[in-house]
C-alpha cells in the first residue's frame, strides 16, 4: 500500500461518514425510511439507502484513484454500476426477487466476459479439475450466490458491514503478499468507506444500508474473490466467506426440506436464531464477527492446502453448522432435555415418597414399643 492510497482511503472515510450523516436527515423525505414488520430486528422507523451514498462514493473514487480504470477494466466496472443501479432502484421502488436476480446475471455475465471467471476449482486425487465449458454457468452460480448470500445476512445492525470488512481485509491481505493492484486498491478504498458506515450503523443504527448497499458489497467481494483464485487454492475461498455461505446453504436446506421455495423469506438465518437464544442483537453480532474472524484464520492455514481434505472440511462444518442450527434438531435437544428433566424429578419424588414411608414405617414401629411398655 502506498501513502497516496492510504491518504485517499481516510479522505473518503470522512467523506462517507459526512455524505451518509446528512443523507439520514434526507432520507425521510425521499421516503426512504425502513419501517418494521413481522420479520425486523428493529421496533423504530429507520433511515434505509446509505448504499446509494457510499456506492456511488465507491465507484467515483475508484475512477478517480485510476484515471485509467476505464481502459482496464471498464467492463467491470460496468456490472458494477448494473448492481448499483438495481440496489438503488430496490431501496427506492422495491423490485421483484426476479428483476433484482436478472440484474444480477446481468451484470455477472459483463464481469465473466471481462475476464471474472472461475475455471479451475482445484486439484482432486491429483488431477486438476478444468470445468471447460461449465466455466460460465458455473461462474455466474458463484456470483449470483454470493451476492444474495451477503445481502440475506443484512438483518442485524453492523452485521452485514463488519463480515464485509473482515472478508476484504483477508482479501487485501493476499494482494499485498501477491503484489496485486486490483486486490490493494478495491478492498482499501472498500474498507474506509465501510468503516465509516458502520460508525452510523452499529446497534441501535442510525441508519441501514439497504440492497444498494449489500448487493454492491456481495458482488464485488465475489469479484475479488474469483480473482483471488489466482493466487489460493479454489476450495479455500470458502472459509474466506464461510458464515454468510454457511448460512445460506443452511436455510436453503432447511426450507426444501419443508417443500418450501428456497428464497421464502423467513427468521431462521443464523443471526435469527443466535438472537432469540441470547436476546441481545449486540452480543449476537460479536458472536458472528468472532465466527467470521475464526474462519478467515483458517483460510489462512489451509488457502495452499489440497483442495479435497479443504472441500471435505467444509462439508463437514456445514453439516455441523445445520444440524447445531437447524429448529427441528434444537427442539429434540429442548425435548431431550425437558424429559431427563422430568425423569430426574420423578425418580426424586420417588425417593422422597420411600424416604417418607420409611419414617412412617420406623415411626408405627416405635408406637407399637411404646405400647408394649
Amino acid at each position: 500500500m502506498t501513502p497516496t492510497l492510504i491518504i485517499f482511503s481516510l479522505a473518503l472515510f470522512y467523506l462517507t461518514y459526512f455524505s451518509i450523516k446528512r443523507f439520514i436527515k434526507l432520507a425521510p423525505t425521499l421516503n426512504l425510511v425502513d419501517v418494521p414488520n413481522h420479520r425486523s430486528s428493529h421496533k423504530v422507523a429507520t433511515p434505509r439507502g446509505a448504499g446509494i451514498v457510499f456506492g456511488l462514493i465507491f465507484i467515483v473514487g475508484l475512477i478517480v484513484f485510476n484515471l485509467n480504470i476505464f481502459s482496464e477494466i471498464k467492463f467491470i466496472v460496468l456490472s458494477i454500476l448494473i448492481i448499483y443501479i438495481c440496489g438503488v432502484l430496490d431501496d427506492i421502488y422495491t423490485l421483484s426477487s426476479k428483476t433484482k436476480l436478472i440484474f444480477i446475471i446481468l451484470a455477472s455475465t459483463i464481469a465473466y466476459f471481462s475476464g471474472v471467471q472461475i475455471t479451475n476449482i482445484g486439484n482432486f486425487f491429483g488431477f486438476e479439475f478444468n470445468l471447460g465449458f461449465l466455466a460460465f454457468p458455473f461462474t455466474l452460480f458463484a456470483v449470483v450466490a454470493f451476492t444474495n448470500a451477503l445481502n440475506l445476512s443484512d438483518g442485524l445492525d453492523g452485521l452485514a458491514g463488519s463480515l464485509s470488512v473482515i472478508i476484504l481485509t483477508a482479501l487485501l491481505a493476499i494482494g499485498v503478499i501477491y503484489q496485486d493492484d486490483m486486490l490493494i486498491i478495491w478492498p482499501s478504498i472498500l474498507i474506509s468507506i465501510i468503516l465509516a458506515f458502520l460508525l452510523l450503523n452499529w446497534y441501535p443504527a442510525k441508519v441501514f444500508m439497504g440492497d444498494s448497499g449489500s448487493l454492491l458489497l456481495g458482488f464485488i467481494i465475489a469479484i475479488l474473490s474469483i480473482k483471488a483464485i489466482e493466487y489460493v487454492n479454489p476450495v479455500s475461498i470458502l472459509f474466506l466467506a464461510a458464515v454468510p455461505i454457511l448460512d445460506t446453504l443452511t436455510v436453503f436446506r432447511r426450507r426444501i426440506q419443508r417443500s418450501q421455495s428456497p428464497f421464502t423469506a423467513d427468521k431462521n438465518h443464523l443471526h435469527h436464531i443466535l438472537n432469540n437464544i441470547k436476546q441481545d442483537k449486540k452480543f449476537t453480532v460479536k458472536m458472528l464477527i468472532l465466527m467470521q474472524l475464526s474462519f478467515t484464520v483458517i483460510f489462512i492455514q489451509v488457502h495452499k492446502q489440497n483442495d479435497l481434505i479443504n472441500l471435505l472440511t467444509f462439508v463437514l462444518l456445514f453439516l455441523v453448522f445445520f444440524n447445531l442450527f437447524d429448529p427441528r434438531a434444537r427442539k429434540r435437544a429442548a425435548d431431550a432435555r425437558l424429559k431427563k428433566k422430568y425423569q430426574k424429578e420423578k425418580k426424586k419424588k420417588k425417593n422422597l415418597k420411600e424416604k417418607l414411608g420409611l419414617i412412617k414405617k420406623n415411626k408405627k414401629n416405635d408406637d407399637n414399643i411404646e405400647g408394649n411398655i
